[in-house]
């Protein structure tokens, strides 16, 4: 008899970084290394890779906010170009750390669901 797993949202999955089949074991064994199985249902996760798409969300996101923010700061204090540098160079490299793997979540959890992965349940 197979076990019955809800149709959960990757989105959600993808966000808490969990199994997308259980949404009870961790997705991750390191910061960005997807696990070989999932410790609570046994779902085959090395199929599941996202490649390049998170770092490509990832820069249209920053992007899309940080370049804003650095125009307005530029036009209303004209500060000097190094502090531009100082400031806005840890903001996109904290940014893209936080982001980087609840966005490589959702991706697998994606293709969980959207079966793109030749070994399924």
């Amino acid at each position: 008899m197979d076990d019955y797993y809800p149709n959960l949202s990757p989105i959600r999955t993808g966000l808490a970084c969990k199994c997308p089949r259980c949404g009870g074991g961790k997705l991750f064994s390191g910061y960005l290394t997807v696990r070989e199985t999932c410790e609570v249902c046994g779902l085959d996760l090395r199929g599941h890779d996202s490649g390049d798409g998170p770092a490509v969300f990832i820069i249209f996101i920053l992007g899309f906010l940080v370049v804003p923010m650095a125009l307005w700061v530029e036009m209303t204090y004209m500060p000097p170009l190094w502090l531009h540098a100082v400031v806005w160079g840890p903001v996109i490299i904290g940014l893209t750390l936080v982001l980087l793997r609840p966005l490589k979540g959702i991706m697998v959890a994606l293709q969980y669901r959207h079966r793109s992965t030749s070994e399924q349940d």
